[in-house]
């Protein structure tokens, strides 16, 4: 079971590696559209989606079905059209002009994005509702996150190995237009078989599933609001909310720049690009390795606290020694050989983060539980992911904005960028970004939920 409901982490991953890496990349390097006008078309899409994402979470918490129950229904509809839009949206025709090549953008990310929550958010829900155990709960959520990892890195190497790799015509692939819709069609596949294959094995637990109210509430705006309102009558949901809401706003930025980063402030190519992934996995690993035992040791907020400061750090490292004129040269193999062990090291960090995070919101909803005689798994998770997209979508349209500022050539060649400019970028990303990190971990040194309040709350739901 654990292994099929980690599956289902697969299609979100290839999709974010996609929007992360590849969508602003492509529509404003290769096909020309001006970086604010790409961020903005990526926004709209995340805002739209962060409105989906309660209405979503309230029909899954709700939805009744003799057969599939509340969460399979949704998780089957998705698959299908969800790649075909995912096709298209790396496939524009010639000819569109920028206000074509907008709309195009908007149209399709929109798309992808609503049928990925249509599978998403149901599937995230059953994560909750696999167990009530402490430390068996962090489990589950290690195997999603394991089998993420290894998606995505397998994804991100296998794109630069086999499809932008260097041509006669281009020395840097991710310039060739061409690779694109070729990644497009196997990422479509990749992402349907593995919604479809998640779905179909995770049927067995239905019936072992907590069934949905006995009085099934009609579908309505207003009930989706009453519910949004009843969830963050919790103070701890409301303190990892806004937690999420500061965190995705920088990382919406951090993502949304780190390729070109890469290229241009490190001198990467896409031929070194692709041993991140394979080492990075290892970090993974290491992640799923040790969280289970951490867990069992010390409570889940100082596990993320301890983290996230290390990850502040980190992240202020290596740009600020290359700054200070401190790390190897661009094309040095020693520069390639630090930044992979330094990508391990804060992936195994960063892993262990989000596994005890995800883990940490399926305690909340016992406290709900207990105090409202409601569970609500479909809208926790709906609500976080609101926050989450909503804000990273805001973080992409700064990303966007800085890009055209810095007024980066469109050229892979880095001896034709004004180093003022690459030097500026490095600054931004690596001093600036980091700094604002200490917001969100303030705001969860503030959550209440420790290991006996949780035993405190298990036992008084068994009681009754």
């Amino acid at each position: 079971m654990k292994l099929f409901q980690g599956l289902g982490s697969a299609p979100d991953t290839i999709k974010n590696w996609a929007f992360g890496a590849l969508v602003l990349f492509y529509f404003e390097r290769v096909l020309g559209l001006p970086a604010t006008l790409c961020a903005f078309a990526l926004f709209i899409a995340l805002c739209f989606d962060a409105v989906t994402d309660p209405v979503v979470g309230s029909l899954s918490d709700n939805w009744r079905s003799a057969r599939l129950g509340r969460r399979h229904p949704f998780m089957y509809a998705a698959p299908v059209p969800l790649a075909v839009c995912f096709v298209c949206l790396f496939s524009p025709p010639d000819g569109l002009g920028q206000a074509g090549l907008f709309l195009w953008l908007v149209l399709f990310a929109v798309l992808i994005r609503g049928f990925m929550t249509l599978f998403l958010i149901p599937w995230t829900a059953l994560m909750a509702e696999f167990s009530q155990d402490y430390v068996e709960r962090t489990t589950i959520v290690s195997y999603r996150f394991l089998i993420g990892w290894t998606v995505g890195v397998s994804t991100a190497v296998l794109s630069y190995t086999f499809i932008f790799h260097a041509t006669p015509e281009f020395a840097n692939g991710l310039f060739n237009r061409a690779g694109y819709p070729r990644f497009a069609l196997w990422a479509a596949a990749a992402i349907c078989v593995g919604a479809l294959v998640s779905t179909h094995f995770t049927r067995g637990e239905i019936p072992f599933l907590p069934a949905p109210p006995k009085q099934r509430m009609p579908f309505s705006f207003q009930n989706v609001f009453r519910e949004v309102k009843l969830a963050f009558t919790n103070r701890p949901f409301r303190l990892v909310f806004f937690a999420v809401l500061c965190s995705s706003a920088i990382a919406g930025i951090q993502v949304a720049l780190e390729l070109y980063v890469n290229t241009y402030f490190w001198g990467l190519l896409p031929e070194q690009l692709r041993w991140f992934g394979p080492f990075m996995w290892i970090g993974a690993v290491v992640a799923f390795v040790l969280v289970q035992p951490i867990s069992r040791k010390f409570d889940k907020k100082a596990i993320v606290i301890f983290v996230s400061a290390l990850l502040i750090l980190d992240g202020m490292v290596l740009i600020s020694l290359r700054l200070l004129d401190l790390m190897p040269a661009n094309g040095d193999p020693l520069l390639l050989y630090l930044l992979i062990g330094n990508a391990v090291f804060r992936v195994a960090i960063g892993v262990v983060s989000l596994i005890v995070g995800a883990s940490m919101v399926a305690d909340i909803l016992d406290q709900q539980e207990l105090e409202t005689g409601e569970r609500q798994e479909g809208m926790f998770f709906s609500a976080l992911a609101f926050s989450g997209k909503a804000i990273s979508g805001l973080g992409i349209l700064v990303s966007g904005l800085a890009l055209d500022l810095l007024a980066i050539p469109r050229t892979a060649a880095l001896e034709e960028v004004d180093p003022g400019i690459i030097l500026r970028l490095g600054a931004f990303v690596g001093l600036v970004l980091p700094t604002l990190y200490l917001l969100p971990l303030w705001i969860i040194s503030k959550y209440p939920l420790t290991r006996r309040v949780h035993a405190e709350i298990r036992a008084a739901l068994n009681a009754r």
